[in-house]
């Protein structure tokens, strides 16, 4: 559990400050589960040029409260939390020295979203607030007001988490609040657990990773895992600890971090999950009469493929629905062995490529449409899925047919600006398993919306 916190001060001498305005957003790593705003009396002059920053004067201060009448609400709100801010120091420091005029000793865990961010959004011009969360396209408003810049705070440290494939502050996370009741802990795990798409990671009892799964229902698969009776299952329901999750929205996005995050992190029952996940692959050559002929064969990373697939059952179903749907030669798509006329010719559905009788030109321009649409090779395109709220969606980013990441967008700007929509991105890697998982979501999911750019 994390509270953002944001304060505006009077300004003056090194701890000498008081507080103007405090805004606390409970964020429970997917939304905002409680939040305390509040202007505050800070019993002392405020300086002009902070005046002159936030608005926030002393003639609007007057009946607000003192910071002893909030004090406990603050306590209350961010206990066995992780405290968050945009320059944590400088608000734990405020928050430190205004307990300590009460004579408490105000502790808690700190997280800065200026060194995650520089660490995980590498070489922006600026990491001052506005000037990032503006080149990531996040909308701000009330700018230097704590409330603004709060709220500002929680989308960027969403941006954060989502871009943390390795899980180092999720999984500090869970170090700072681990369970020692383990009776009934299934029951307790799976009450956290929501019914979404998404990732999750099993955690033992030091915050380690162990297993990354993927769902369209979360706490469904979870209940499988609590209740299976498998060697696998056994193992996860003696060591499990905690249950941390990541909503997707999108099942592409939930297979490519799920896919990425098992090979980066390399948890120890994932074993299984870390070789490819694809078997058989589409291959094209052109034969001595100038034809393009098709092929199913064993996937080699080494060859460049059309489009791939978990069996070789899967790639002949999808290969006979192409040759139907884009009137190609059975024989040419290696679907019927004859040394004549192929049977769609016989029946006068093929158009005699088989016997030379159609042009290789005119046959070819079939095949190419069918490779264009198949394969993403040398495209610059942005894939649109689901996001994780009903006015989100989901980006997957190919440029010069390399898939470079994904990310979430809240706005038409984000996606169409592609220096932004690179900020936002989580990188990830273009191996084969994530060109094979876009392939295949994109053969079955025909609705989807894609975008092509130059």
């Amino acid at each position: 559990m994390y509270a953002i916190v944001d304060i505006e001060t009077t300004g003056g001498k090194f701890n000498e400050e008081g507080i103007t305005e405090i805004a606390i957003y409970k964020f429970d790593g997917h939304e905002v589960v409680d939040q305390f705003i509040s202007l505050v009396n800070p019993e002392r002059e405020i300086q002009p040029f902070v005046v002159n920053l936030t608005g926030i004067n002393s003639k609007m201060l007057r009946d607000a409260p003192k910071f002893y009448e909030v004090a406990k609400r603050i306590i209350e709100i961010t206990e066995d939390c992780i405290l968050v801010a945009h320059n944590a120091q400088f608000d734990y420091r405020i928050l430190g020295t205004e307990f300590r005029r009460l004579g408490y000793d105000y502790k808690r865990k700190t997280l800065c979203t200026v060194e995650l961010s520089k660490d995980l959004i590498p070489d922006q011009a600026s990491y001052s607030l506005g000037k990032l969360v503006r080149s990531l396209g996040i909308p701000v408003t009330d700018r230097h007001r704590a409330s603004g810049d709060a709220l500002a705070t929680v989308k960027l440290f969403k941006l954060l988490l989502a871009k943390d494939t390795s899980k180092n502050i999720i999984q500090q996370s869970v170090k700072l609040h681990k369970k020692n009741k383990l009776d009934s802990k299934f029951l307790n795990i799976l009450d956290t657990l929501p019914s979404v798409t998404g990732v999750y990671y099993i955690h033992n009892a030091e915050g380690d990773i162990i297993y990354i799964g993927k769902s369209n229902n979360i706490k469904k698969r979870l209940n499988q895992h609590f209740t299976g009776t498998n060697s696998k299952s056994k193992k996860l329901q003696r060591l499990v600890s905690t249950v941390t999750f990541e909503s997707t929205g999108s099942e592409l996005v939930a297979l490519l971090k799920e896919n990425e995050e098992i090979k980066q992190n390399k948890p120890l029952f994932n074993r299984a999950l870390r070789r490819s996940i694809f078997t058989h692959a589409l291959y094209s050559f052109v034969d001595e009469n100038g034809y393009i002929n098709l092929k199913i064969d064993v996937a080699d990373g080494r060859k460049k493929n059309i489009t791939t697939f978990t069996n070789r059952q899967s790639a002949k179903s999808f290969l006979t629905n192409v040759v139907e749907e884009y009137k190609l030669c059975q024989k040419l798509a290696g679907l019927y062995k004859t040394k004549t006329s192929c049977f769609s010719y016989d029946i006068k559905e093929c158009a005699g490529a088989c016997i030379q009788k159609e042009t290789p030109e005119a046959y070819n321009k079939r095949v190419n449409a069918l490779i264009e649409k198949h394969s993403y090779v040398k495209k610059n395109m942005v894939i649109i899925d689901r996001g994780r709220d009903i006015d989100e969606r989901s980006a997957i980013l190919i440029e010069n047919g390399v898939f470079k990441g994904l990310g979430f967008v809240n706005l038409n700007y984000q996606i169409n600006n592609i220096e932004v929509l690179e900020s936002i991105i989580t990188p990830m890697e273009n191996n084969r398993d994530a060109q094979h998982i876009i392939k295949n979501y994109v053969r079955k999911n025909k609705r989807l919306k894609i975008i092509n750019f130059n």
